[in-house]
């Protein structure tokens, strides 16, 4: 299942401010209660959630949506993710390929 957009949920631009994702979290909650649409208001919560600090924007807007991806692309899948803790694991995984 393809993770779900917070900034499509919401309706804004990747670029919007703080304030912007303010108000369009408070406008969907207003269009979406919890009495009448629960997993829409829950979708719109963790949006929210995830959008009000700027640090996480940020590490989104550098990142993307998946922080580990070009990890999990050297790796091609086949080893667990859990394996790696460290900076010396990290090396480790680099000179295995």
């Amino acid at each position: 299942m393809a993770p779900i957009d917070p900034y499509q949920v919401l309706g804004i631009a990747p670029e919007a401010s703080g304030e912007e994702i303010r108000a369009a979290y408070l406008r969907k909650i207003r269009e979406h209660p919890p009495e009448r649409d629960a997993e829409t208001f829950e979708r719109v919560r963790d949006a929210y959630a995830e959008l009000r600090d700027p640090r996480e924007r940020t590490r989104r807007r550098l990142f993307g949506e998946d922080p580990l991806q070009p990890l999990t692309n050297l790796l091609d899948g086949r080893t667990p993710l859990r394996r790696f803790a460290g900076p010396k694991a990290w090396l480790a995984a680099l000179h295995e390929k």
